[in-house]
């Protein structure tokens, strides 16, 4: 019987709308579980999601059915939704628009995890757009910086 198989290994970042600190520390364990949660519901394995108070990081075995576009509209869709009803505060959050995919060897995935695992202590240093640029360079992505910011 012929098999489709894959390991497609990715590493999302996106940011809440203009970067706003939205997650306070509370906040985070939840939202963290439920975007792994999200991405298991859509067929993917979460092996890491975290974040700080305006962006999130996941490293996720990316399903063979499913997009990149398909699962990050599932996840801002479904986590935006939650988020609202998480506190008044959060009544009008909203993602930014655009993200970063990167794909990731298997043997890089720990140094990936650990690296959201440290994520607290990567902020302290740089802020979101530095990190972001920083992944850009890293992984040779030509980009406009008037484009890349919403």
């Amino acid at each position: 019987m012929p098999q489709s198989l894959s390991l497609v290994i990715v590493h999302l970042v996106f940011s809440t709308k203009d970067r706003l600190p939205r997650f306070d520390a509370p906040l985070r364990p939840p939202l963290h579980a439920y975007l792994a949660e999200v991405a298991r519901n859509a067929g993917c394995e979460a092996y890491r999601v975290g974040g700080v108070a305006d962006h999130v990081h996941l490293a996720i075995r990316l399903s063979r059915t499913l997009t990149i576009a398909e699962l990050v509209e599932t996840l801002k869709t479904s986590s935006s939704k939650w988020l609202k009803t998480q506190s008044a505060g959060l009544s009008d959050f909203s993602w930014q628009r655009g993200y970063g995919c990167f794909s990731v060897a298997p043997a890089d995935l720990m140094a990936l995890t650990t690296y959201i695992d440290d994520q607290e202590e990567h902020h302290r240093a740089r802020t979101f757009q530095e990190e972001y640029r920083m992944f850009l360079k890293k992984y040779g992505v030509t980009y406009d910086e008037a484009y890349v910011w919403d």
